[in-house]
């Protein structure tokens, strides 16, 4: 492959926005201009690598291993442009792709996956994949473009910011709190916990040293299940306390004996991880920016 210096900005951006939506047709229409040039451009573009980018078929193009190869480099190009010219909207201006985000499930249905119409409304060409899932994914190998996880990760190569940062509390339906009365032991009220698979889980030892003889209609590692339950009525769940803010439950009310353990709820710190590469690629950078917002907004009780 050949040198990429020489490349001029405008055929770059021609094939970035080909390589996206791998049509010519419609990258000639996001780019405002025929089919014809787009397809003489890429045509040069490739004879100015010395690589062939895309395969034409009837079907349409199918990106080659030298375009992904390639494509890293290209959004870097992309993101440097931007910052040389950016004024308040040149993020949203040029922000479009597909951004790959894992985060926890519980996050990622109640309060990321409700968000997703305005940053669709403010960003119309980015697209969400999203990763619902407990299990850690490694942006270092770029199983994901940006992450929501409760701890800070450590590393030049990544970049990290907080964006939450609040104790979980004792939530139940309205039913069951006036039901319940204040409580002088946290024993006195059904809960709903986690199964032995996340015995070590902060909550769930919490819950362990504060209620291990009360009666527990539910274990369950799943955490759509809980909130569920706990809006039911069936019993107290150990909770973020945004979730009192954004689904129907309210904190139980507790008398002055319990209030050594109310003062040593758990806390979850939430924070916004991406490597330090894409952090300013105009796609990962508006999503980082919205989602930075959105959480933040959230812990202040929005």
């Amino acid at each position: 492959m050949q040198d990429l210096e020489p490349s001029r900005w405008d055929d770059v951006r021609i094939f970035l926005t080909t390589y996206r939506v791998l049509s010519l047709g419609m990258a000639a229409s996001r780019l405002g201009v025929d089919t014809s040039t787009v397809s003489r451009r890429i045509s040069a573009f490739e004879r100015q690598v010395g690589v062939q980018l895309f395969e034409r078929s009837r079907e349409g193009l199918r990106a080659t291993v030298a375009a992904e190869q390639i494509f890293e480099a290209a959004e870097a190009m992309e993101a440097a442009h931007a910052r040389l010219a950016r004024d308040a909207t040149g993020v949203e201006a040029s922000a479009e792709g597909t951004v790959r985000l894992t985060l926890d499930p519980g996050t990622a249905e109640f309060f990321v996956v409700p968000a997703l119409p305005r940053l669709r409304a403010k960003h119309p060409h980015i697209e969400i994949e999203l990763d619902a899932s407990a299990l850690p994914r490694d942006l270092r190998r770029r199983e994901a473009d940006l992450a929501l996880r409760s701890s800070k990760m450590a590393g030049a190569d990544l970049v990290a910011t907080k964006v939450s940062d609040e104790p979980w509390a004792a939530l139940g339906s309205p039913a069951l709190v006036e039901t319940l009365g204040p409580l002088a032991t946290w024993q006195a009220a059904p809960w709903i916990t986690w199964d032995r698979d996340l015995s070590n889980y902060l909550p769930a030892q919490w819950l362990a040293r504060n209620a291990a003889r009360a009666v527990t209609p539910l274990r369950t590692s799943h955490f759509a299940s809980q909130v569920a339950a706990a809006e039911a009525g069936l019993g107290l769940a150990l909770l973020p306390a945004a979730y009192a803010r954004r689904r129907k439950l309210e904190r139980a009310r507790t008398t002055r004996a319990l209030a050594a353990a109310t003062e040593a709820w758990p806390r979850t710190e939430l924070w916004l991880v991406a490597p330090r590469i894409l952090r300013t690629v105009p796609r990962i950078a508006a999503v980082w920016e919205f989602l930075a917002t959105e959480m933040r907004l959230l812990g202040k009780g929005a």
